[in-house]
């Protein structure tokens, strides 16, 4: 067996884990990452990417922005379409913010890079198996590279492997684990096709929820209401442009542009959170630690909002040997969960067609719908969680 050891064990090669041991390097700690799949497959792991504006801030001032920069788009507002009329809400004129979009799998690969090219230290290929004293100074994990055994030995160990990983289940029984299933899912679409809006339009329909985002000049991501355990082969190329019309198609004679359809998939939507985050020298970060549903786009931006405060804890005790700025990372990252959470299931109620609602509650998704349009207060607190103003 091959061992060898390292101040920070980071299991997973996702925005999480990737951040984490950018900033750690920064403060002049070491880590290793431990990523089970091959490079080509981290990097061609297709997922959009909406990013806040301190997220964007972040990647920028850490050295990872430059080509997010140049490919990336910015938007400064949002649109929202219901009753076949589009509202805008200015995310600039009430918070003097935006967000960017441009895809997770880019954001990875300019992060690997980065980390390559400052000497960092990534396995990939390397399946984490178990884990030992957890409880004491220098916690271990085994993991298998190439066939062969290993041995990592370092200070603390934290699992940024998301929700199917590894590490979670090495947390003791006693946590607690919230869960809700949604009733429907999203159909998502690749298309090959200029943009049909300069921003994102979420759209309400009597048929259900309709997204519009934009990839690239030439590809665009478009996303249906459906019900999770639809099967894809019965979503022929006719139906989903036929529903697309449908669901977001208004008044004034607006149609979205098509084109030749490249990729299509169901998912289903789910909110899961664990508390806590940590367990003696175990931390637990992004999807390994919670899930939100996409209509909010906060699943990378908590990621990287959790290990920006771990890279503090972390900083602070090598720096002084203070423990308690650690010992508060639960208490802290699971603020900004909640809150994203409530977020993320307020868009999606709001939007989605709700199986067996009667008339009474599609009325009043309508008037919360058009009150968030017409207060400005409304808007500007709407505004204010998208770009990502909430805290710590």
């Amino acid at each position: 067996m091959s061992c060898s050891s390292t101040q920070v064990g980071i299991i997973g090669a996702g925005p999480a884990g990737l951040v984490l041991s950018h900033l750690l390097h920064l403060e002049g700690i070491d880590s290793v990452i431990l990523e089970s799949r091959t490079r080509a497959e981290v990097e061609s792991t297709v997922r959009a990417g909406v990013l806040e504006h301190g997220t964007v801030e972040l990647l920028k001032a850490i050295g990872a922005g430059d080509r997010m920069q140049r490919e990336g788009a910015e938007h400064r507002g949002v649109y929202f379409r219901f009753g076949g009329e589009t509202h805008r809400i200015d995310f600039g004129e009430h918070t003097g913010r935006s967000i960017m979009l441009y895809a997770q799998h880019e954001v990875i690969k300019d992060l690997i890079a980065l980390r390559l090219a400052t000497g960092g230290t990534i396995h990939f290929g390397a399946k984490a198996s178990t884990f030992a004293g957890l409880d004491t100074a220098k916690p271990s994990i085994r993991f298998t590279a190439s066939g062969d055994e290993n041995e990592l030995t370092c200070d603390y160990v934290v699992g940024c492997d998301g929700y199917h990983g590894v590490v979670r289940p090495a947390f003791p029984r006693e946590r607690k684990e919230f869960a809700h299933t949604f009733p429907f899912g999203w159909l998502g679409i690749l298309v090959e096709a200029p943009p049909s809006s300069d921003e994102l339009i979420y759209a309400h329909h009597d048929r259900g929820f309709a997204l519009v985002s934009t990839r690239s000049p030439t590809v665009q991501r478009m996303y249906l209401q459906c019900d999770p355990h639809d099967d894809l082969a019965q979503w022929s190329d006719d139906r989903i442009w036929a529903e697309l019309h449908t669901r977001l198609e208004t008044k004034d004679g607006w149609k979205p542009k098509t084109g030749r359809l490249l990729q299509k998939s169901i998912v289903a939507m789910r909110s899961f959170v664990t508390e806590p985050m940590q367990h003696g020298r175990l931390f637990l970060a992004g999807d390994a630690a919670h899930i939100v549903p996409p209509t909010g786009a906060k699943g990378l931006n908590l990621a990287v909002a959790d290990v920006q405060v771990l890279a503090r804890g972390l900083a602070e005790f090598y720096r002084s040997g203070r423990t308690d700025p650690l010992a508060g990372y639960s208490a802290t990252a699971l603020r900004r969960v909640w809150q994203a959470q409530h977020f993320s299931c307020w868009m999606t109620s709001m939007f989605h067609r709700v199986p067996d609602a009667d008339p009474f509650q599609q009325r009043l998704q309508l008037a919360q719908l058009g009150h968030v349009c017409s207060s400005p207060a409304a808007t500007r607190a709407l505004a204010e969680c998208y770009v990502g103003l909430f805290g710590p």
